[in-house]
């Protein structure tokens, strides 16, 4: 499978920390009222709940507001009406986007999505435009590493009968691992002591687009960061590939 930079790497460096962390609880709370309504209100047997709560609790999101979100998804309490939903659209230069989105209102969403697209140049699709070059995954990122290579061994060591693909960049290390053993594989890199700075199930692409001018990598992650700004919007994916060097570049342009 070939490597690529995926938006929320990038992102993940960038600042704006607190703006950002309003955001992901909104986004957070509306993974759990999903994953409730959907598989109930129980983690113990509902994995997509399970793992929605693991990620609000390494976001240091509040455990009474998780109980107040089980109740609404049982009705107990008042909530809104979610809808789970995938967008599928091209950015500048042919780069494929996935977007995973939780909405109350269809139609008022595919109106300002399809806006966003055409305000950067990119374009709204059919279903099934994009979506048959992306595969579902579970996906560990290891970031800001001193010795990469020696991660590298380490987790071939341990964990080689669940690996992938293991992607290495720079001081970067992307794990990835079929869906049904990520709850398993992040148990045991828990046990190794290792904390990866994202972990979760998604979407990769099967192949990507390189881009190594920064002027046009800036123009599609304006598009992503834009995207991810909206508040339905939950995961942008890209099939986009920007070496280090370009992205450093890029980096500095789009500040």
């Amino acid at each position: 499978m070939a490597g690529h930079s995926k938006w929320h790497n990038i992102r993940h460096r960038k600042e704006r920390m607190d703006k950002i962390r309003g955001k992901l609880f909104g986004k957070i709370s509306r993974e759990i009222m999903v994953a409730a309504r959907e598989g109930g209100p129980d983690p113990q047997t509902n994995s997509k709940l399970r793992i929605a709560i693991k990620k609000a609790k390494s976001a240091g999101f509040p455990a009474e507001n998780i109980e107040k979100l089980l109740l609404k998804a049982q009705g107990k309490l008042e909530g809104e009406e979610l809808h789970e939903i995938i967008y599928e659209g091209y950015g500048p230069y042919g780069v494929a986007i996935l977007l995973e989105i939780i909405t109350d209102n269809r139609n008022r969403t595919a109106s300002e999505i399809r806006r966003i697209f055409q305000k950067h140049n990119g374009n709204l699709a059919e279903s099934g435009s994009v979506s048959w070059i992306f595969k579902r995954k579970g996906v560990f990122n290891f970031t800001d590493i001193e010795d990469p290579k020696q991660m590298e061994n380490y987790l071939l060591e341990n964990l080689i009968d669940y690996i992938e693909d293991l992607k290495v960049t720079d001081k970067d290390i992307e794990l990835i691992v079929e869906p049904e053993n990520f709850e398993e594989v992040k148990d045991k890199l828990d046990d190794l002591k290792l904390n990866p700075q994202s972990a979760d199930i998604s979407y990769v692409p099967e192949n990507v687009v390189l881009i190594e001018d920064p002027d046009k990598a800036a123009s599609i992650l304006k598009l992503a960061e834009a995207l991810e700004d909206h508040d339905d919007v939950q995961k942008v994916h890209m099939n986009l590939f920007i070496p280090q060097e370009i992205l450093n570049k890029t980096l500095e342009l789009i500040k």
